[in-house]
């Protein structure tokens, strides 16, 4: 596919209905083909997936598993029963495919187990639960990638009808007061006496049988075959008074068989080490490639400092050589930006600069960075950081 690069990062505030649209309106007219990564503050990225500026699939966020399961026992409930079904098609796609649950849903098509209109069907109720937990989201960062695409499309979905369906589901949940509650959280019993007292013995047993803490509000929804809103405003003046508590619970495990760890092999040996340098010099670029691939490293240079968050954002390094003066930005501007972000919370930052003046040392102390590195670089001490702050485990965490 011959599609020029897209690769760059927007940040977005309060990213409701409105908003939502009109990011996807604008991919339709450049017809824009592959990856949108969506990221909020706890650093969890969404996935959205396009064929020509529209729509195919969305995934991601903190429980993506456990959402394409909930959302298969509603729509293809027979096929969730057949179990030598479901290892069969695991079986069958790789780890690294782009997305495994798409691919998935390929096979049932391929194979005639179900009709486009139930593919439709799931996949809507499926990216409609992505714009409500996107909602909920008081910031989101958002980059492009054209690099990663779904090789199939099965159904162009209709983004502006599920958006309006999201927003609807996202009124009611805000009008009910519930708008600082996710409904991925779980109820657990934390007062059973004190429930026992205010319920009737049947209710209490069956309240008591589902409120295992196992089961998020979606999922007991599909459980018990209720409205989420409808169950949950029924919990709500228990767990104001304390007796049932909402609380986080993990996704489920991925289906997909994992290739297991050869046993003696070293982890950076496994997958060499990622070292991104940001420096508007071709030449420092070339001097660090030098020395770090020849240290036994992967070596990405970035000379563009506007695209460099972008850029990192697409390939997490493990550790980031940043220079201090840059046209149109700075080294403490990026910094800043990437201490922001919780995927580079601890990540190794390393200043380059000219400039070694206290206050320089100072401030880059401030704005998050871990070490400072003097120009004219020398290789010894750029492999010596390295070996810091990555091989003898002893980086500085950033409080």
């Amino acid at each position: 596919m011959n599609a020029q690069k897209h690769d760059y990062l927007i940040s977005i505030k309060e990213f409701g209905a409105l908003k939502q649209t009109n990011l996807f309106k604008s991919l339709r007219q450049p017809q824009f083909t592959g990856k949108i990564t969506l990221t909020g503050p706890q650093g969890k990225p969404w996935f959205f997936y396009l064929y020509l500026g529209r729509l195919l699939y969305a995934t991601g966020g903190i429980h993506s598993v456990r959402r394409w399961k909930r959302n298969l026992t509603i729509h293809l409930p027979m096929i969730v029963k057949r179990h030598d079904l479901l290892d069969k098609y695991f079986k069958k796609i790789n780890e690294f495919d782009v997305c495994w649950e798409y691919e998935f849903l390929s096979m049932l098509i391929k194979d005639e187990k179900i009709s486009r209109k139930k593919i439709n069907e799931l996949l809507e109720t499926i990216i409609e639960e992505v714009f409500f937990d996107l909602t909920q989201e008081a910031q989101v960062d958002f980059i492009l990638n054209n690099k990663e695409y779904l090789s199939k499309q099965l159904v162009l979905m209709d983004t502006d009808k599920i958006i309006t369906k999201a927003s609807e589901a996202w009124k009611a949940w805000r009008n009910a007061k519930l708008a600082d509650r996710s409904p991925n959280m779980a109820p657990v019993i934390r007062q059973p006496e004190e429930l026992r007292k205010r319920t009737t013995i049947q209710s209490y047993e069956n309240i008591t049988k589902i409120l295992d803490g196992k089961h998020s509000l979606r999922d007991l929804a599909v459980k018990i075959k209720k409205d989420i809103l409808q169950i949950t405003r029924l919990l709500i003046p228990y767990i104001e008074l304390g007796i049932i508590e909402l609380v986080k619970i993990p996704d489920l495990p991925n289906p997909i068989p994992q290739t297991p760890k050869k046993e003696g092999i070293n982890k950076a040996e496994d997958k060499k080490l990622l070292i991104a340098c940001i420096d508007d010099s071709p030449l420092i670029c070339q001097r660090m490639e030098e020395i770090i691939t020849k240290g036994g490293y992967d070596f990405i240079g970035i000379k563009d400092p506007i695209k460099a968050i972008a850029v990192i954002l697409a390939h997490k390094p493990d550790l980031i050589f940043l220079d201090l003066l840059m046209p149109n930005t700075n080294g403490y501007e990026i910094c800043s930006q990437l201490r922001k972000l919780s995927l580079f919370r601890n990540t190794p930052i390393i200043i380059l600069t000219g400039q070694d003046g206290m206050i320089e040392r100072v401030r880059t102390k401030i704005v998050g960075s871990n070490d400072f590195l003097s120009k004219p670089i020398e290789a010894n001490l750029v492999l010596e950081t390295i070996s810091k702050y990555l091989l003898n485990n002893s980086n500085e965490q950033i409080e």
